[in-house]
């Protein structure tokens, strides 16, 4: 066995390690989901004026002032799962990017030459940018609903999509591969985030804090942060990933230039692409305009996230073009 091979079947292990650390992460997440309690004011505790002799079960310290705020002491069990689950994601994210570094190593070029490279590069990107805006404590609730997808997209890519390490066609040897591809793959994972942001903010305007509601999507909905929070999250990740992903379409037209003698062809994966980029420009007009900013501009983001997997999807797999490099033929 070769060094190549042998790097790329480390590559492979890493990803596969990735899958099965973020399982185990999503079950953590999921257990401090459903041991999370709405109502609970967390870390302090109001202390009644006689609470105590009132109620001799409240654990109150004997030295409280009524009306002091109170630091509790330890943490409870769906802390406990959480930050576990929470610190699995961290090793999910390393492994990830070992996986791709070895990856790029091993066949010696940059590691996003077919749809298995592209998905793992994007799921990474999620997953690091997940880091990076859920850190607060009022986003870290939503780690489960941005793992799932997540999860969904790894599987595929180590399944359906999955390529051997190797060359690239001759097409894909060029500085613009890197450059490109990287800005889109990650525009895209930053994407997944905000989609998600705006499902869930839909479903906390159904069911708003305080409203009597039974069933599982108002169980669901009364563990989220408020609707503001979620829509504030769903529009600064876009904020982000909206001129990333319209520079990457720039540079593809620059590239398409230098390989095929023109700018723009309306080539599938081209107009597909632009069309997304429209939508989500048209996401952030609705967000900025009266009368659109709630539910309007939310199911216009989550038609930009759909866009975005029919383009990944649907016109690598399915449609001809000259864009078609999934690596499932």
């Amino acid at each position: 066995m070769t060094l190549n091979e042998t790097l790329a079947q480390y590559s492979d292990w890493a990803f596969e390690s990735a899958f099965a650390v973020l399982v185990l992460a999503l079950i953590l997440l999921v257990a401090e989901y459903a041991t999370h309690r709405v109502d609970l004011v967390s870390e302090r505790e109001l202390v009644a004026s006689g609470a105590r002799r009132s109620d001799p079960s409240i654990d109150v310290p004997a030295d409280a002032a009524p009306g002091r705020v109170e630091q509790r002491q330890g943490r409870t069990t769906s802390e406990r799962l959480g930050n576990m689950g929470r610190a699995l994601v961290v090793v999910v994210a390393a492994l990830q990017i070992a996986s791709i570094v070895m990856r790029g190593f091993a066949t010696e070029r940059f590691p996003l030459g077919n749809m298995y490279e592209f998905v793992a590069m994007a799921c990474a990107a999620a997953i690091v940018f997940g880091l990076v805006m859920l850190r607060k404590p009022t986003y870290r609730i939503m780690w489960v609903y941005v793992l799932v997808p997540v999860l969904i997209l790894m599987f595929l890519a180590a399944t359906v999509l999955y390529a051997d390490a190797a060359p690239v066609v001759p097409a894909l040897r060029s500085f613009w591969l890197p450059i490109h591809v990287t800005i889109i793959s990650v525009g895209s994972g930053i994407f997944l985030v905000s989609g998600v942001a705006s499902m869930l903010f839909l479903l906390r305007i159904r069911f708003p804090k305080g409203k009597a509601a039974t069933g599982v999507l108002a169980g669901i909905a009364q563990r989220l942060p408020d609707a503001q929070t979620l829509d504030r999250l769903a529009y600064r990740t876009t904020i982000i990933g909206f001129p990333l992903f319209g520079a990457g379409i720039i540079l593809g037209a620059i590239w398409a230039e230098a390989a095929w003698g023109r700018f723009w062809g309306w080539d599938p994966k081209e107009t597909v692409s632009f069309i997304t980029w429209v939508v989500y420009a048209a996401y952030l007009h609705a967000r900025a305009t009266s009368g659109w900013r709630n539910t309007r501009a939310a199911w216009i983001n989550i038609a930009g996230f759909v866009a975005m997997l029919f383009n990944l999807f649907i016109i690598n797999m399915v449609v001809s073009g000259l864009h078609s490099y999934a690596g499932l033929n």
